[in-house]
């Protein structure tokens, strides 16, 4: 509000200048007789302070120059004292902020939206940092909007639930989004919207129930997950089996109590010339010192731990762990083999 209320004054004060050349030209003409051309020179060098190369002939045209001056002036330094409270109070610096962080995220691509900067929101983006994966938040209140630019986020003011604010976070580039708004109904909605504009983008989304899972399912969500439902299975975990517990979290966490130790799913394609190939022959633990704990065929079934002699198809997805370095021998192995040369 108090933004709005100083580039109004901004507007007026530029509108006032206008109006003093307007009244002076006016004047002009009328006292003088230049002509209109003329009559906007002497309207324009008087009100500016610059000066006239000759003075009106008569009285009237005098004492008329000497209050379009003061006018003039008194323009001016209102206009100034507009641009210094403007720079003072921090407003012009907001503007030109603002548009740098809209220039940032129209910049992105291949990044995924956060609907929602709650706790859970607040926990996924500390999760993609840690690993790299660019994100932008998209939260109506202003509060979170505040936390997401202090830790470093891009973020747009705005309800996931509208178009026009997936939108402005990149909807149409992005490669995924996360409905974690504290509310099934929006998500539902956020969900609705984000899979009417892309048919090809991965969506998770958050529920408070399996009731409202379902429904968010139905909407076109690929994941749901109920975090009461999860923390309460994690806790049991804990005390049912700790060291189990303990070593998923590790691996499963980036930035975690062993950083260097992460678990990643390698997707085989056509370009890296491993399709059809045996898992054994490809002497992956030899070469790259990781280990595949897993293997998801393309059907969606499971395998767990893959023996050497299953063929690998288009489509499986390789459940790998291992270290950082490891795991980038990994993904190489698995490369296009045009980039994998390059």
């Amino acid at each position: 509000m108090r933004d709005r209320l100083y580039w109004r004054r901004f507007v007026y004060a530029q509108l006032a200048f206008v109006l003093v050349l307007a009244v002076g030209t006016v004047g002009f003409e009328l006292l003088l007789g230049e002509g209109w051309v003329a009559s906007f020179y002497r309207s324009v060098v008087s009100t500016t302070l610059t000066g006239l190369d000759t003075a009106p002939e008569t009285d009237a045209g005098k004492i008329f120059t000497v209050a379009l001056l003061f006018a003039g002036v008194a323009v001016f330094f209102y206009i100034a004292g507009v641009i210094v409270d403007l720079i003072t109070r921090g407003v012009l610096r907001d503007v030109l902020g603002e548009r740098m962080r809209r220039s940032t995220i129209e910049d992105l691509e291949d990044h995924v939206i956060i609907c929602g900067y709650g706790r859970v929101g607040r926990s996924v983006a500390a999760e993609f940092r840690a690993t790299g994966t660019p994100c932008v938040v998209v939260d109506v209140t202003p509060e979170s909007v505040e936390l997401a630019r202090s830790d470093g986020v891009p973020v747009v003011l705005g309800d996931g639930t509208e178009d026009n604010d997936l939108e402005a976070a990149g909807l149409m580039r992005a490669r995924g989004l996360v409905a974690s708004v504290d509310s099934d109904e929006k998500n539902l909605y956020i969900t609705l919207s984000a899979r009417a504009r892309r048919a090809d983008l991965t969506i998770v989304a958050r529920a408070s129930s399996a009731a409202a899972a379902r429904k968010i399912e139905l909407a076109g969500a690929d994941r749901v997950v109920q975090p009461y439902t999860h923390a309460g299975l994690h806790m049991a975990n804990l005390v049912v089996k700790p060291q189990v517990a303990d070593f998923l979290d590790i691996v499963a966490t980036a930035g975690g109590p062993v950083p260097e130790l992460r678990f990643e799913e390698i997707v085989v394609t056509r370009e890296c010339g491993q399709s059809g190939r045996a898992l054994g022959d490809l002497r992956i633990h030899d070469t790259t010192g990781a280990a595949v704990v897993a293997l998801r065929r393309n059907d969606g079934a499971f395998d767990v731990t893959p023996k050497d002699e299953v063929i690998l198809e288009e489509g499986d997805v390789l459940i790998g762990v291992g270290t950082t370095e490891e795991m980038r021998r990994l993904e190489e192995l698995f490369a296009p083999r045009e980039a994998a040369v390059g």
